[in-house]
């Protein structure tokens, strides 16, 4: 399984898609660290998010145990509080780091409404490589205002030797917002698609970090039949292969619903008594019958590694097409 530790909904940025910032969780009401040793140990994957989870005070003492239950983990943080970064990546030299930019300087600054934002989170990668931390990158949310940055950042990470994960805007109660919306559809759409011919043709010169690419092109189709309000090309199991945790301590079946999916409470009872519980069978119930159609890196991944046979049809045909000169299909379909 897969799990994402939501640490606060407190921030230090303005994000225009996102308005936790307006509604943040108190330090007070936030859970205690040792919580989370009721997580399983063997997960595949734990990711540390926010809000901006540099602003718990014991954000050290949550990846210490957090580090127990995982091989792969990861933070995901606006990288504004560069030298809390370092200090954790100096007591745990496998993290993984993913820093959230929304484009080239100007831009980045003005989306999330934080002065020097992007100085920082360049900063932050530029020091975590200098260390020699394997696993770093920046992560982007596509929407129309930034989409003529996308190709000119990923120009940037391919050049740098970092990795680059990608979301759109959506809506749901992690978010806080129910309005976000792309207006320049078609826009988008052209370019999210010369992005996804760009990863079939990366120029890295790892060819591990090529193949990572390639199915990140897959990721990217189905971030733009998001966008072109289109079913999700794998169905989603949140409650089975993933779950999240909020900063009450509540297990929650995802971050993409219109309310969340509570499966039970850590604070008062065991993984084991939520994970098997009538409520959890509840939830499974409504993901299933789940309309929302949201393509988040979160459940997506999940989804893709359960359901492999698909993804890698498609990366083999249109790995083809791009080195034979001619344009994707973003379906499955073939000629």
């Amino acid at each position: 399984m897969e799990c994402a530790i939501i640490t606060t909904y407190r921030c230090n940025a303005r994000c225009q898609m996102c308005n936790a910032w307006q509604n943040p969780s108190k330090p007070s009401e936030e859970f205690d660290p040792e919580i989370l040793n009721k997580i399983p140990a063997g997960m595949q994957r734990l990711n540390i998010t926010g809000g901006e989870p540099m602003l718990r005070k014991d954000i050290h003492r949550i990846v210490e145990i957090l580090d127990t239950k995982s091989d792969r983990l990861e933070i995901s943080t606006n990288g504004f509080f560069h030298d809390r970064i370092i200090g954790i990546a100096e007591d745990f030299s496998d993290i993984t780091i993913r820093v959230s930019v929304e484009g080239l300087p100007e831009l980045n600054d003005k989306l999330r409404g934080i002065d020097n934002g992007f100085d920082h989170a360049l900063r932050t990668i530029l020091r975590l490589k200098k260390m020699g931390i394997k696993d770093i990158g920046f992560a982007m949310t596509i929407s129309g205002d930034n989409c003529r940055d996308l190709l000119d950042i990923y120009t940037m990470v391919a050049s740098m030797g970092v990795e680059f994960a990608n979301a759109v805007v959506h809506n749901s109660f992690y978010f806080f917002k129910e309005d976000n919306k792309i207006g320049n559809i078609s826009e988008v759409e052209q370019v999210m698609t010369e992005f996804i011919e760009a990863l079939l043709s990366s120029p890295r010169g790892s060819f591990k970090k090529r193949m990572k690419d390639w199915f990140r092109a897959y990721l990217n189709v189905g971030l733009l039949r998001h966008v072109q309000g289109r079913q999700r090309p794998i169905p989603c199991n949140a409650a089975t292969d993933t779950f999240f945790v909020d900063p009450w301590g509540q297990v929650l079946a995802c971050n993409g619903s219109p309310a969340p999916m509570i499966m039970g409470d850590l604070k008062t009872q065991s993984f084991d008594e939520i994970w098997n519980g009538e409520q959890a069978k509840k939830i499974r119930e409504m993901v299933r019958t789940c309309k929302q159609g949201c393509w988040m890196t979160g459940t997506a991944v999940p989804a893709m590694r359960r359901n492999p046979l698909g993804p890698i049809k498609w990366v083999l045909s249109n790995k083809l097409r791009v080195m034979r000169g001619k344009h994707i299909h973003l379906d499955n379909s073939q000629d």
